[in-house]
This record gives C-alpha cells, structure tokens and sequence, in this order.
C-alpha cells in the first residue's frame, strides 16, 4: 500500500513540475523576451538585460531537466544567483521602463524561484519573493517613483507576480499529498476486500475438500461396519492411512504457524511413525511463503505415498528463496502405485509452477515435487 501510494504521489508531482516548468519557460519566452526586443532603445543597458534573460533561460533549462529526473538541485546557490540576476535587471532596465514588461523579472523571476525550491517548504520561497519585493522597493526608491500612483503600481505588481507562484507551488504539494493519501486509502479498500474474498475461497475450497475427504473415510468406515471390507486386507489399510494422512494435513494446513509447509509434511510423517513406519525427515533450508493450493501440490502425492510405504521412508525438502523440492524415498514392493501418473502443474495464477516426478525400479520407490517461481 505504501508502494502503491508513493507512486501515485510521485505522478502528481511529476505532473505539477511539468507544468511549472512550462510555464517558467514559455513565460519567459513568449512574454519576456519579445518585450525586451521591441524595448531596446528604452532601455538603459539593453545588452545586460539580454545577457540576464539568457542566463536566466539556460538556468530554467538546466533546473527542468535535472527536476525531470529527480535530480537535486542546489537550491540556495541558484536561488542567490537568481536574486543577483533580480538587481542587475532592475539597474539595467532604467526608470522609464521599471514598470514595464521589458523589466522581465517582475513577471518571470518568481516562476524560476518556484524552480529552485521545487519539493521544499514554501516558506522560502516566500521568503525569495520577499527579497524579489524588497530589491524592487529599493529600485522604486532609487528611481524617485515615490508618488502614491508609484507606490499603489508597486504593491499592485508584487501582489500580481507573487500570489500565482505561491499558489502553484503549495497546491501541487497539496495535491500530491492528497493523491498519496487518498490511493493509500483506496490500495487499503482493495486489500481488505481481497482479503475477504480469499478468505471465503478458502473457506467454500476447504468445506469441499473437507467433505471428499470426510465422504471417502465416511465410505471406508460404512464399509468395514456392513463386513463388505476387512480390516486385514492390506488394500483396505492403505486407504485406511491414506485418508487418516489426508484429514490430518487438511487439518494442519490452517494452523497458524511459521513455516505451513513443512508443518503439513511433519504432520504427514507423524501419523505414519504412529502406525510404526520409521522416517527420517531431513530440512534444508527455509521455504518462502507459499499459497495454499502450491502446498497441495507439493504434499498430496507424497502423502500418497507415504501411505503405502513399508519398511521405511526418508522425506527430503530443500529450499531456496526461488524453489521447493520434497522427495520421498521408500522400499518398493508388489502392488499399483499410489501416486496416480506422474505429471506437472504450470499455472502461475496461484504461485507457480509446480512439477512431479515418480519412479520405481523393484528395490526402491522415488517420488518428488517441486515448486519453482
């Protein structure tokens, strides 16, 4: 949830510099500089003005594409040169052009503090546009354009200038924030409902499994209670340890412990070392977390066999990060196989693919599963 909010997050962001970025440049652009052109004789000093808005536009350039791909900026040095470049412009342009779309900075220098200060607290950028305000009081003042007009064109000009970069720049904080908040909010909705509706397929999967394998113990009790079945048969005790395997490790497939796995397979081996089959059960390894239907696969055919071996049996399970193998080892002996045909699962949809193989050779049977990511 956290991942899914990040991301969502750093799309809004994205988003917003983009537009800050255009609009610092195409400001700069299609407002600035023609005006700076068609200004030139009024100028005082038109060649620095030209050379300012350069410089400013290579720094606009530059602070995008490093914001684009999440590069930090180092935003006080650019932000002091930026203010260096606000006084030079303000000397350069002279008083008849101080209020004047060819004195560029007004409009344009706020956007490339926003820039400058992208992903920090908007308090300094205010506190940059407070500067920006204060070296244009000074040229105010210098000029000697102290009358009230003057002075109501100044305040008028700052409040212009600097209401629309605070805006943008705290609403696209404000925005991301809320877009991490709200997916975060909806990735916990869905994760809640998925984990209802797992839950209720587990529960209908193991109420069905629980009545095959209750009906084919049901059917193997009637048929030992009406004589058609007798407890001596070697057939009968088979399925008698088959399904007696089958109900403990549905059983043991729900607790809640660390490693579900390997406690469904100790289960397994323990009800055969109670009807007096020695097993050796040797662990290599940690399994990862596997579903449910994944541990089926790896367990019921070797459950199987479990229940018909004699002698002895030696169940084995490896495990890496990537991959399970559990094989069992028994004497052979006269008799079908127990295991059904061997074959393989591939259905990536509930955990991977999981093979099985089987063999038998007259002295030894060989059984093993194996689950790989």
């Amino acid at each position: 949830m956290g991942q899914v909010a990040a991301a969502v997050g750093r799309a809004s962001d994205r988003s917003a510099r983009i537009a800050a970025i255009a609009i610092a440049l195409a400001w700069h652009s299609a407002i600035g500089l023609p005006a700076v052109l068609a200004n030139q004789s009024e100028l005082r000093n038109a060649a620095v003005v030209l050379a300012a808005w350069v410089l400013v536009a290579v720094i606009g350039v530059v602070a995008g594409a490093r914001l684009l791909r999440n590069v930090p900026l180092l935003a006080w040095p650019l932000a002091g040169l930026l203010l260096a470049v606000d006084a030079t412009v303000f000397a350069a342009a002279g008083e008849r052009q101080l209020f004047t779309t060819a004195n560029w900075v007004w409009g344009t220098l706020g956007w490339f503090f926003v820039l400058a200060l992208w992903s920090r607290r908007v308090v300094g950028l205010i506190a940059l546009l407070a500067a920006h305000s204060l070296i244009a009081l000074t040229a105010v003042v210098g000029y000697g354009r102290t009358a009230p007009a003057d002075l109501a064109r100044f305040v008028m000009y700052v409040y212009g200038t600097s209401s629309l970069p605070i805006a943008a720049f705290a609403g696209s904080a404000v925005i991301a924030a809320l877009a991490r908040e709200r997916a975060a909010t909806a990735a916990a909705t869905h994760a809640m409902a998925a984990e209802r509706d797992a839950a209720e397929r587990a529960r209908l999967d193991r109420r069905d499994r629980l009545a095959l394998v209750g009906g084919a113990a049901g059917a193997l009790l009637a048929e030992l209670a009406d004589g058609r079945a007798d407890p001596a048969d070697p057939l009968v005790q088979r399925r008698a340890v088959l399904a007696a395997a089958r109900l403990r490790r549905l059983i043991a497939e729900s607790d809640d412990v660390p490693d579900p796995l390997l406690h469904e397979l100790r289960a397994a081996a323990d009800l055969a070392e109670r009807n007096g089959l020695p097993i050796d059960l040797v662990i290599i390894g940690t399994p990862p977390p596997l579903p449910v239907q994944v541990r089926r696969r790896l367990a019921d055919p070797l459950t199987a066999t479990l229940a018909d071996a004699r002698e002895w049996a030696r169940l084995t399970v490896v495990s890496n990060p990537d991959e399970v193998v559990v094989s069992l080892v028994t004497p052979d002996r006269g008799g079908p196989d127990a295991t059904g045909p061997p074959g393989d699962w591939d259905d990536d949809s509930d955990g991977g693919r999981v093979d099985r193989l089987y063999e038998r050779d007259g002295e030894i049977r060989w059984a093993q599963t194996r689950w790989r990511r």
